[in-house]
């Protein structure tokens, strides 16, 4: 049976959603929505290659107009939110409302916790909600339980991942390859990990190492970051004694950074500077952003998972790892890939029939294995190693 799906928000990972729709799902209307009518042609550009006989539309839409949205997606199955975080919250009403499935690109665990507070609104309208989807939080998600799925009885896991520059320019030696305000709140705050079976609060930029990944990319810098793990770690709290992840940087990065934070530029209160009121955050942003915009595309994206377990009554080591790179077949970024076509492939699970009405955290709306299956189909790169 075919589908009508839509994408809200046609950016760089709308855009790779929608070409992983348009290659792989069985796919009858394609809806394309965003505030911005450049953006929309763009994404147009971008999966003309892939379109098939597929009937696609396109709307210059407000997102703050809740009722002309709820319009608009009654006649579509599911939409993928690909706007910043913020406004998730109010598309899980909207969904609900609309009685459409949703898949979104999360980024704060906080608004997540809300969103799956919608179980059973979303049962009664028998939709699926499935939030932070993407790279991280997501895909390493995904990939962590690839690797406990080879446990009879799974013990640690450790995650790291990145999306980097292929050719890096200091002093920063990262491009921004999403939205800025997402960037600085996986900056901010603290991420929950598990230790000793329990939830453990870490600071940002805390537990830092250096991993060798390597002589084509030799040695790289990890240090905690918020929000990459979402629920995972309720959800294993007293199953896993270990689970933690750090994003990974090119030397030096996260000094920088730790800097900005210290000096106070990612606060969000206003403060009154020579008779104006203005945001550091936003002032931070206006100016960093032309800084890290990269008009350079070829990028990496890097994830290791190391699990310890049980397996046949012994102790024993796997190690995950995955790479991608940007490829001019597509045209798309290692980033777009792996943070579109995530939620792609989430949407696609849910359209199966693969998962019933209600709201899920990631990790359990897709195993290990059902991905690996579908990145497969989509040439990815992946290893296993048992040490």
């Amino acid at each position: 049976m075919k589908h009508n799906y839509c994408i809200i928000g046609t950016g760089r990972q709308g855009r790779a959603a929608a070409y992983d729709l348009l290659k792989f799902a069985n796919i009858n209307e394609l809806l394309l929505l965003d505030s911005n009518e450049n953006s929309i042609h763009l994404c147009l550009e971008k999966i003309k290659s892939v379109k098939k006989n597929v009937e696609i539309k396109y709307q210059i839409i407000d997102l703050n107009n809740i009722e002309e949205l709820t319009i608009i997606l009654k006649d579509y199955d599911i939409f993928l939110s690909s706007v910043p975080y913020r406004y998730n919250l109010l598309l899980t009403q909207v969904a609900v409302e609309s009685k459409t499935s949703m898949v979104d690109l999360g980024g704060h665990t906080g608004n997540v916790i809300k969103q799956l507070q919608y179980n059973s609104e979303a049962k009664d309208k028998g939709i699926t909600i499935v939030p932070d989807c993407g790279m991280g939080p997501g895909m390493n998600v995904t990939m962590a339980l690839f690797a406990m799925e080879h446990f009879d009885k799974p013990l640690e896991v450790r995650i790291w991942d990145g999306g980097l520059p292929l050719n890096p320019k200091p002093p920063w030696n990262y491009s921004l390859f999403f939205n800025i305000a997402g960037l600085t709140n996986e900056y901010d705050a603290s991420a929950s990990f598990l230790k000793d079976g329990k939830i453990n609060e870490v600071l940002c930029f805390e537990d830092y190492e250096i991993l060798d990944f390597g002589d084509k990319i030799g040695k790289l810098e990890a240090s905690v970051t918020s929000g990459g793990l979402s629920t995972m770690p309720w959800t294993f709290e007293g199953k896993l004694e270990v689970l933690e992840n750090k994003t990974l940087r090119y030397l030096g990065h996260w000094e920088w950074m730790k800097a900005y934070r210290e000096l106070g530029l990612f606060e969000e209160d206003k403060v009154n500077y020579k008779g104006q009121e203005i945001s550091p955050r936003d002032f931070y942003h206006f100016l960093l952003q032309p800084k890290l915009d990269t008009k350079d595309f070829n990028d990496i994206c890097l994830m290791r998972v190391e699990a310890i377990g049980i397996k046949d009554n012994q102790k024993k080591t796997i190690q995950v790892n995955a790479i991608e790179q940007y490829d001019k077949e597509t045209d798309l970024m290692a980033m777009e890939k792996w943070t579109g076509w995530h939620a792609s492939i989430v949407m696609q699970h849910i359209m199966s029939g693969k998962i019933g009405p209600g709201t899920f955290p990631i990790e359990k709306a897709l195993t290990g294995h059902e991905f690996y299956s579908q990145a497969m189909k989509r040439n990815y790169t992946i290893t296993v190693e048992e040490k």
